[in-house]
């Protein structure tokens, strides 16, 4: 059963201290554990079905055939490409193919609100964060974090409501870092993420997502 939760943040300024603004977000959730529609998303993201392997006929080669049938003590071969030989292809690997994992709208917004809640503890919500960088500088952007006790070296999900072209270059090059719009936020991130950052913009664009 599905029920309703609220959730009050503090807003940080761009000096990292608690302003008088507050942010409060509707969420709904699972009454009981969601783990089981959370494993079923995240499940539906990473079985692409993208793998793929090369039969004999596929591999590059084996045209002629290696040496004479008869004659030369050894075992008949008709072509070096045979999955018997070093460089051949495989037998019954896998090919590409359609995971159709159903997972409708309103049980993938149960999973992203159900995540969020689980999650409330490790939010910070910044004001501003679009525009808080004047240049693409990553060291800028470690400052901030520095004092607002955000830790880089964990993994970090940055949600925004607009990804400006300064903090997009400011965080490319941390690897703990995931940069991600309102509107495209997923499980798996969501999951991942040890740490997650969310400016008021962004927090609008969820209750429109979540109550529209």
């Amino acid at each position: 059963m599905a029920v309703k939760k609220f959730v009050t943040y503090n807003v940080l300024d761009n000096s990292g201290q608690i302003s008088d603004n507050q942010q409060k977000l509707e969420l709904t959730v699972l009454e009981t554990s969601g783990n089981y529609l959370i494993h079923k998303d995240i499940s539906r993201q990473q079985r692409q079905g993208t793998v793929s392997t090369k039969t004999r006929g596929e591999v590059r080669g084996g045209g002629r055939k290696p040496w004479k049938q008869k004659g030369t003590g050894r075992a008949r071969a008709g072509s070096n490409r045979s999955p018997l030989w070093k460089g051949g292809g495989v037998i019954f690997g896998p090919k590409p193919r359609i995971n159709s994992l159903k997972l409708n709208q309103k049980e993938r917004q149960l999973s992203l609100q159900t995540l969020l809640y689980n999650k409330r503890n490790s939010i910070l919500v910044i004001d501003n964060l679009e525009n808080l960088l004047e240049a693409p500088k990553t060291k800028a952007f470690c400052n901030f974090c520095k004092i607002s006790n955000i830790d880089v070296n964990q993994k970090l999900l940055i949600i925004v409501s607009k990804k400006t072209d300064y903090l997009k270059m400011s965080t490319r090059n941390l690897k703990n870092i995931e940069l991600v719009l309102a509107s495209n936020l997923n499980s798996l991130c969501l999951l991942k993420a040890k740490q997650i950052l969310l400016t008021p913009l962004a927090i609008n664009d969820l209750k429109e997502t979540f109550n529209g």
